[in-house]
């Protein structure tokens, strides 16, 4: 089958369409023929093992551990394992591989617990932007931030992968919502739903007096005293940056997250962290939102498998609106 292959840390040369043995299903796997594929921040920074703590936690010191890249998938199902029970060849799915990748590829193989039903009102370009992204934006608002329906929450990032949906899912869990964002997107970020847009080239949200019950920070570029003093009293901080590559760093946004963790015991405010894990329980969500019209995925633009380097490249350096899909 045809891939997208990584055997070395670096830019986006380093990633390779080539031909590689096809994965086969067994015991409780599903063998999925991928229509199309999205990325992700996370992406490019294992291709480039950025932040360089992050090999040391697992990616790989010296190179990638997985060669393929790619977390969020939708496709077809095309085999099954002898125990898999919820799912035959035929069915439309959608599902992210976490830190196993490969989704960059004509087939992808995974455990059936980490696959859910496609939403069945999406596209699979759509349904492959849904995974990661939507994953953490309702993690982040409905479990991390207890977001509650009258409740006022910024989103830092509206335009984004993660901020598109974060706009959409907090208007449908009932919250009053700014979005910040850049002047070109104001106006995407409120046709998504929010009722006041911020355009930080001309206003800093964290200097002009307004409040907030909940600051879902997914850029990491102000400082955590800057994002306190956005807080009602109580208030509570979700960080969850993905950044733009400039030019390799230690720990790159992990540093607001380390600083926030010291701090959150000696602090009134909620300061906490975002760590996503795979989770069937959001993905079967996510399609229930999706059907219900609780959003719909935005996507910036889109690449032919063979394209990944120029889509990676675009998503490292650029502010990308919303999601960038593959199509196989």
């Amino acid at each position: 089958m045809k891939a997208v292959v990584q055997d070395r840390y670096g830019s986006p040369d380093v990633l390779e369409f080539r031909d590689v043995e096809p994965p086969s299903a067994s015991g409780n796997e599903v063998l999925v023929r991928v229509h199309a594929a999205a990325l992700n921040a996370y992406d490019w920074h294992v291709m480039r093992g950025d932040p360089y703590l992050a090999r040391l936690t697992g990616i790989g010191a010296a190179a990638p551990r997985r060669k393929i890249r790619g977390r969020d998938f939708a496709g077809r199902v095309e085999a099954v394992g002898r125990d898999v029970r919820r799912f035959r060849p035929g069915d439309e799915v959608y599902g992210d591989l976490g830190a196993a990748d490969g989704a960059f590829a004509e087939y992808v193989c995974v455990s059936e617990d980490l696959v859910e039903a496609k939403p069945a009102n999406l596209t699979f370009e759509q349904a492959a932007a849904v995974p990661l992204a939507g994953h953490t934006a309702l993690k982040g608002l409905r479990d991390i931030g207890k977001l509650q329906p009258g409740q006022h929450v910024l989103i830092n990032g509206a335009s984004g992968g993660v901020g598109t949906f974060a706009v959409q899912i907090a208007k449908s869990m009932g919250a009053t919502v700014t979005g910040v964002c850049r002047t070109r997107n104001v106006e995407l970020v409120a046709s998504l739903g929010a009722d006041h847009v911020i355009d930080y080239t001309t206003d800093d949200f964290t200097r002009n007096g307004t409040r907030y019950d909940l600051v879902f920070d997914l850029v990491g570029n102000h400082s955590l005293t800057g994002l306190r003093r956005a807080l009602t009293p109580g208030g509570t901080i979700v960080l969850s940056g993905g950044g733009v590559f400039s030019g390799g760093s230690l720990v790159g946004p992990m540093w607001l997250m380390i600083r926030a963790k010291l701090l959150a015991p000696f602090v009134r405010d909620r300061l906490l962290v975002l760590t996503t894990t795979l989770d069937r329980e959001i993905l079967a969500a996510l399609r229930h939102l999706a059907e219900s019209g609780g959003f719909t995925p935005v996507i910036d633009r889109t690449y032919t498998l063979d394209e990944v380097p120029d889509a990676v490249r675009y998503i490292e350096t650029e502010h990308a609106r919303a999601k960038v899909v593959i199509t196989v």
